[in-house]
């Protein structure tokens, strides 16, 4: 029977081979996984418990989503507003799973256990296979790998945090937004996105001071409607404008 591949995607190579795939997935999950060890240390300095750490990235598996919550709680945030927050950074992977369940194709008794590792980092993999197979390995590989290296190096560090006692002594609170800014530079790469963030950034910094620990991060996803409204706004004129020329040169 004939290889089933994934549709078509302009540009891009006709076949790969099952080791370059396997390779590719392994150094995405272990190069993402070992930041595992910043969530745990991040954790336990923000007073959580060695189990209740563990839970979270056994459970939760969604870095950005970890380390919101922790950020919040740490800051002395309301326990159902940090919550609330990540559960809106979480919501990205529901859109990830309509996109790769037509890749992926798995069958029904498989796909909960699947819909597990569909995050970032094995989305971004999957998507970047030419067949169904490949996408298959590449999807399998990065979230196996990433989730034993993730959940393994995050016991290690809230060991590590328990050991070295306050965290903020040695700047390791810090950890957690560096390693998370690290893994959502990369993804910004058109304007629109670019903004996005910015804006983002910008109304949770001015927000801090004046709102509750946790709510400034909600109040910093306003700013993907509003960089879509503009956008859709100079989109319209930009229209508008080349119909009124294309009315003008009509006329004459």
């Amino acid at each position: 029977m004939a290889e089933q591949t994934a549709p078509p995607r302009t540009g891009e190579a006709p076949s790969k081979t099952d080791s370059a795939v396997v390779r590719d997935a392994l150094g995405v999950g272990i190069a993402v996984g070992l930041s595992g060890f910043a969530f745990g240390v991040t954790s336990a300095g923000a007073g959580l418990t060695l189990l209740q750490t563990c839970a979270l990235s056994l459970l939760v598996f969604t870095g950005a989503s970890q380390f919101a919550l922790v950020g919040a709680l740490a800051a002395g945030g309301n326990p159902f507003t940090a919550a609330a927050g990540a559960f809106f950074l979480g919501t990205r992977n529901a859109f990830y799973g309509l996109r790769l369940s037509q890749l992926l194709a798995l069958p029904r008794a498989v796909r909960p256990f699947a819909a597990q590792w569909v995050i970032d980092e094995t989305t971004a993999v999957a998507l970047a296979q030419p067949t169904r197979r490949a996408v298959r390995i590449g999807f399998t590989v990065t979230g196996l790998t990433l989730y034993v290296l993730w959940n393994l190096t995050t016991l290690l560090g809230a060991l590590g945090a328990e050991a070295l006692g306050d965290t903020e002594a040695w700047g390791l609170d810090a950890a957690g937004p560096a390693v998370f800014l690290a893994l959502l530079a990369p993804m910004l790469r058109t304007a629109t996105e670019r903004a996005t963030a910015g804006i983002a950034v910008l109304l949770g910094l001015g927000l801090l001071p004046v709102l509750p620990a946790g709510v400034p991060v909600l109040a910093a996803a306003l700013a993907a409607p509003a960089v879509l409204w503009a956008r859709g706004r100079r989109t319209r004129a930009v229209d508008q404008g080349d119909d009124s020329g294309t009315g003008q040169e009509d006329a004459r």
